[in-house]
């Protein structure tokens, strides 16, 4: 597994391109607030590392998970996988927050909505799918079991946790994800987050304030 961050757009959002071999994953793309281009552009750093996506996962649908979505699904035909209860939050602006962004209101379909539990074979990876929703209704967590890595979106971040007054945010949710979820994975498995730097699992069972705020 090779992971490769990618800081985008206006709320400095983590892209990651993650790949096995000569293929990939993208997970929550976003375009970058300098240039109209960049949705192919994550389509370019793909084709210099010589690595082919294959899908697009979203952990939830706020607008900086999802900008670049429809250009890399134009342009590469991916498959996008996103939480089932999150759907209208990919296809309604107002739920998923570019209407007020001061940016193009955003509608995004994905192609394959999960459950809880689900398992995805892709680019050679055995992923599971975790329900944790709190930050949204709908969000999801992958976790990739024999590489010891989870990519937790805006649940999990180092020392802190996603917020949660947002339409269909829920801090007792998000803590009841984070604690009997998150934390129940092995303590050596790295979290990498859709903002700010990767972390542990130990670690943040150690040190994260989500405790105070499971009620």
């Amino acid at each position: 597994m090779k992971i490769i961050t990618e800081i985008l757009g206006m709320v400095s959002t983590n892209t990651y391109i993650v790949a096995n071999g000569d293929e990939a994953l993208i997970i929550d793309p976003e375009v970058g607030d300098d240039a109209p281009g960049v949705p192919y552009n994550l389509a370019e750093k793909c084709e210099e590392l010589q690595i082919k996506p294959v899908a697009i996962l979203l952990t939830h649908g706020h607008f900086d998970h999802i900008g670049a979505v429809n250009g890399l699904k134009e342009a590469l035909k991916l498959p996008v996988y996103a939480g089932k209860a999150e759907e209208y939050f990919l296809t309604d602006p107002n739920y998923n927050g570019s209407a007020k962004m001061g940016r193009t209101p955003l509608s995004v379909t994905a192609d394959i909505l999960l459950d809880d539990g689900e398992i995805l074979e892709l680019a050679g990876f055995k992923i599971k799918a975790i329900s944790t929703p709190g930050h949204t209704a709908g969000g999801i967590c992958y976790y990739f079991e024999s590489e010891n890595v989870l990519f937790s979106g805006d649940v999990l971040f180092a020392d802190s946790f996603g917020r949660t007054d947002f339409p269909g945010g829920s801090q007792k949710e998000l803590a009841d994800s984070i604690i009997n979820k998150l934390f129940a994975l092995p303590p050596e498995t790295e979290v990498y987050p859709g903002h700010g730097m990767s972390t542990s699992i130990e670690r943040e069972k150690k040190s994260n304030p989500i405790y105070n705020y499971r009620d």
